[in-house]
């Protein structure tokens, strides 16, 4: 039950500070050098980051940071342009001008560009008579036209072969995003193939080409019906509205309007690339296991006969100050909620640095305002804050859920009371100092990932900001006194809010359209472009896999009273991490979660349940305390110095915990209301409810839980039974960190068990159900609908795992897999289309095969049948099994197991009945593998196979009788998934076609 501060949102900013915790009192003066090649670049003092800032002759930014963990680079390429940018005509420009830049130039992808570019010319000048044209049935016959012509210019193309390129070099996270002032490209490759890399990359960027513009610009749709159906989406959109009535921040999103992607122009959207994806407006940011002098003479070859051109950014009116609430309200299914927002100066100023502070003094998850205030005396269901920085402007959010029967003005009031302590300076002294040092804490642990740098290098260059000034913020934030945050927040904090009201009810603003009946067009697996062969033709530097005996990486001690203490050594820094481990969990005590989430609201003979959070952030410790199906872990993290004292409060709370009706009387209202709120998220019903409902049918997990009467039964002092008799059973420690003798101490000082420890009780086990002629269908008020196709497989068997990697890598999922090709490329039929064959987690337990497609109601039917024809008759490609095979087998060299993921892996494996590493055996099998291998493994565990669907979407909007050729349609009631009303058998409804 405990709420997280949602860091998602303020994850830019924790980067841009994350290699500030060695500064020093010099500051981060920048020098100018020179490296053994000639090339200038400037660097920061005292910079742990160690970043190399190149600018090329023609102005491409160049950012270099060493991370040597593993071998691996993770790439940005970065344009400084996002929606902002979009003509207020011609909205989500940028953002589909980002889907096209992945189709290739004048040589990727086509197989002649001559003949290919006169056909793109003619659909771009229909195009252009499409946009102009108002009368409907005019626009559907130029339309026709386009459609035509499209499936003659897709006989020249060669779908995908930029995704085909990188997915052969072994690249992962092969994807890209454009928000208000950045269109970004991204890629983690292997570090020997960097020079490949810089060759796709180079001829990517220096041309574009829209070639199946119009099928990609439907998937464009389908992702616009995935927004239409997220009411987050819609309510953050709403705040964006109020805060900036006459920005482009506020009056136009990144996917655009309907109106805009369905009469888009080709002409526009070259111009919008010609004018800005120019180098002196662009980055290429690096951060991995590389040489910096090698390094960024290859990126000169890749991009500096790039020509630089002029660049002018846009700018706008200042906006009109706030001066009164400004209320608005959004509706949709879900739960609601309430946001409540005020404008900011923008990235880079004074303020930025005050809100971050504010913002953390408000929510950080252990003791801020709201966190001891109001979730942790339980007066709302949940809030927290963040806040967001763009160029010209920012702000600072507030938000929060309501408890059954409390008003949404009710949350708002209890917010904006935090936000007047604050004003009032009604908080703890120690709290500001707490709030920079758990900040600088976090940063440590981020800037040891290569991804989180290259992000932090992204901020600054997009916000147009030296390196050093970032890496000051820490710095700044440290002179700031209680006096300082005092005065700013009355100064900043009065009616210029937002406020957004997510509402239950029909959305009116929905826009529905109908299926346009889009020829499939052709993908031309069979061909290559002489740009592909030739890149074939081209070899890297070997890579070799490493393996991890984990019976010597793994050391092991044990305390005086003889509990086992597995650890791992923190190359890195001081910060630990310590779990004491249960091989116990829900499957042998349902009462044990129950319990866990109880403790979380607990105080102690010594402290308040407020004053025990105050106590742990002042040290800088965070715990956990938390039940899965077969383990229970409590665990603390911090810096070594403060383990001591962070394992004395933890077993403080653990041995004198004090029950309080009160509180554990809202803990069940909180578990109710979550329940509610559960019943109304998508996700939650689609993804957990029914797809377990699809594998277990009635007996389950998910719906052996504690009914509201039980519930309420419970006595507290009952629970903190539980919980204290934890400390009987046989447990077993974890610690990875740099100081294990430390770690024995102190819990040899403060961790005490009974000498002989009990046995755990014997676990609940539930069997999954067989598969086949069931449709299972919820009725839920959506655009899209969403459609997963489940098959129960064979018992895990390690022999197949290979053979599943491979098969996942060719067929399923990835941007160059079949199913992608087929049902988005092809037949533009969805925005998301995956398959899988899923390796069962435990030995014993059975694999399954899963199928999933988003699409429009009026599509279902084609894209069910497009996938089931894919689910029995796999096409066979020879050279895209080759590049899946190469791309497997150099991920899997890339990989490295490290630091603490050494001890979660092997507990994975253990599950499965496997003690070695088994990478070196499935590197060993792919590379001997061929296609009749993969196929006869598609053949024995695929093909043919019968699935239980679930179905979820709109019941007025669906086709009963084509669902209805899969297996007989029931329609589900939600409680009855969940089993939250314990309903019986008849809740199971046979939907009449």
């Amino acid at each position: 039950m405990k709420y997280v501060k949602q860091y998602v949102f303020i994850f830019s900013l924790a980067l841009l500070s994350s290699c500030t915790q060695n500064s020093t009192e010099e500051g981060y003066p920048i020098k100018t050098q020179e490296d053994a090649n000639g090339f200038s670049y400037e660097m920061a003092e005292n910079d742990p980051s160690g970043l190399r800032l190149y600018t090329l002759d023609n102005g491409l930014k160049v950012y270099l940071g060493k991370n040597e963990e593993d071998p691996k680079i993770q790439t940005l390429i970065a344009v400084r342009a996002g929606s902002t940018y979009d003509p207020a005509d011609n909205t989500g420009l940028a953002h589909y001008l980002e889907h096209m830049v992945f189709k290739g130039t004048d040589d990727i992808g086509t197989s002649d560009y001559v003949a290919e570019s006169k056909l793109l010319t003619e659909i771009s000048d229909l195009y252009e008579a499409h946009k102009t044209e108002q009368d409907p049935e005019k626009k559907k016959a130029i339309y026709k036209q386009i459609d035509s012509v499209s499936f003659e210019a897709s006989k020249l193309a060669i779908a995908n072969e930029y995704d085909k390129m990188v997915n052969s070099l072994g690249a992962e996270g092969t994807n890209a995003f454009t928000s208000n002032e950045q269109t970004v490209y991204v890629n983690k490759i292997p570090s020997n193939e960097l020079e490949k890399w810089l060759t796709v990359e180079s001829e990517r960027f220096s041309k574009l080409v829209l070639r199946l513009f119009h099928t990609e610009l439907e998937a464009v749709y389908e992702e616009f019906n995935r927004g239409q159906d997220n009411d987050g989406r819609k309510q953050y959109f709403a705040t964006l509205e109020g805060l900036f009535p006459t920005h482009p921040y506020g009056t136009q999103s990144t996917i655009g309007i309907s109106e805009h992607l369905k009469n888009p122009s080709m002409e526009a959207i070259n111009a919008y690339f010609d004018k800005y994806y120019v180098p002196n407006n662009m980055a290429v940011i690096l951060v991995g296991d590389l040489d910096f002098e090698a390094t960024i003479q290859k990126v000169n070859d890749a991009f500096g006969d790039y020509e630089r051109k002029e660049i002018a950014h846009p700018t706008f009116p200042e906006l009109d100050p706030i001066t009164e609430p400004v209320k608005k309200e959004v509706y949709g299914p879900t739960s609601e909620s309430i946001y409540l927002a005020f404008r900011s100066e923008g990235k880079g100023s004074e303020q930025e640095v005050l809100l971050t502070l504010v913002d953390y003094m408000l929510a950080n998850s252990q003791a801020g305002l709201i966190d001891l205030n109001l979730n942790q005396k339980q007066v709302v269901q949940n809030a927290s804050s963040f806040t967001n920085f763009d160029n010209d402007y920012g702000f600072h959010l507030l938000y929060g859920s309501p408890k059954e029967n409390q008003s949404l003005d009710e949350v708002k009031d209890l917010l904006l009371e935090q936000v007047e302590k604050i004003k009032k300076g009604e908080f703890e002294d120690w709290l500001l100092d707490a709030v920079v040092n758990d900040l600088r804490l976090s940063q440590i642990r981020q800037y040891e990932d290569a991804s989180s740098t290259a992000y932090a290098y992204l901020d600054a260059f997009i916000g147009f900001q030296d390196w050093n000034s970032r890496l000051e913020m820490l710095d700044r934030m440290k002179e700031i006194s209680k006096e300082d945050i005092v005065k700013f927040a009355n100064e900043f904090y009065g009616n210029n809010y937002v406020e957004v009201h997510k509402l239950k009810g029909e959305d009116s603003s929905i826009v529905k359209v109908e299926n346009p009946g889009i020829t499939p067009i052709e993908l031309n697996r069979d061909k290559e472009s002489a740009f592909l062969k030739e890149f074939n033709k081209v070899g890297s530097p070997s890579l070799e896999p490493q393996y991890i005996d984990y019976k010597t990486a793994i050391k092991a001690t044990e305390t005086d009273n003889n509990i086992e203490v597995s650890y791992i050594k923190n190359p890195n820094n001081d910060i630990f991490n310590l779990n004491i481990i249960f091989d116990m969990g829900q499957d042998h005590d349902r009462m044990v979660s129950l319990a866990a989430g109880y403790l979380d609201y607990l105080g102690t003979d010594k402290y308040t349940p407020e004053e025990l959070k105050q106590e742990f952030y002042k040290i800088g410790i965070s715990y956990n305390i938390f039940s899965s199906n077969d383990k229970t872990y409590m665990s603390i993290s911090g810096l070594k110095e403060n383990l001591d004292a962070g394992l004395a409060l933890l077993e403080n709370l653990w041995n004198n915990a004090q029950p309080n009706q009160e509180s554990y009387d809202k803990y069940v209202e909180s578990i109710l209301k979550q329940r509610q709120d559960g019943k109304t998220q998508k996700g939650n019903i689609f993804y957990n409810g029914m797809m377990n409902y699809a594998q277990y049918g009635e007996d389950s997990r998910l719906r052996n839980i504690y009914s509201e009467e039980e519930l309420k039964a419970f006595k507290p002092a009952e629970l903190v039974a539980k919980i204290k008799e934890m400390r009987a059973y046989k447990q077993r420690i974890f610690y990875y960190g740099n100081d294990v003798d430390a770690a024995v101490a102190s819990l040899d000082k403060h961790h005490e068990v009974p000498e002989t420890l009990m046995d755990y009780p014997e676990k609940m086990e539930y069997q999954n159900v067989d598969t086949g002629g069931n449709v299972y269908f919820v009725d839920y008020d959506m655009v899209q609908s969403e459609i997963l196709l489940l098959s129960k497989g064979d018992e895990f068997d390690d022999k197949k795992m290979a053979a599943a990697r491979l098969f996942n890598t060719y067929f399923g999922s990835g941007l160059s897999s079949i199913v992608f090709q087929e049902i988005r490329e092809s037949k533009s039929l969805a925005y998301s289309a995956f398959a899988s064959y899923s390796m069962a987690s435990e030995e014993g337990e059975p694999d399954y095969t899963m199928a999933y497609v988003g699409t429009q109601a009026n599509k279902l039917e084609q894209a069910v049948n497009a996938m089931m024809e894919l689910m029995n008759d796999m096409p066979e490609a020879q050279e895209q099994f080759n590049q899946a095979k190469e791309a497997t087998l150099k991920q899997i060299a890339a990989e490295r197991i490290t630091k603490s993921d050494i001890f979660w892996t092997y507990e994975g494996l253990k599950k499965r009945g496997i003690t070695n590493d088994y990478r070196e055996e499935m590197y060993q099998t792919i590379e001997n593998m061929t296609f009749d291998d993969l196929k006869t493994f598609f053949n024995e565990n695929i093909k043919g196979q019968d699935y239980n669907v679930a179905v979820m979407g709109n019941k007025k909007d669906l086709d009963f009788e084509a669902l209805g050729k899969l297996g007989t349609v029931k329609e589900l009631d939600i409680d009855y998934i969940f089993n939250y009303e314990k309903k019986e058998e008849e809740s199971l409804e046979e939907v009449k076609l």
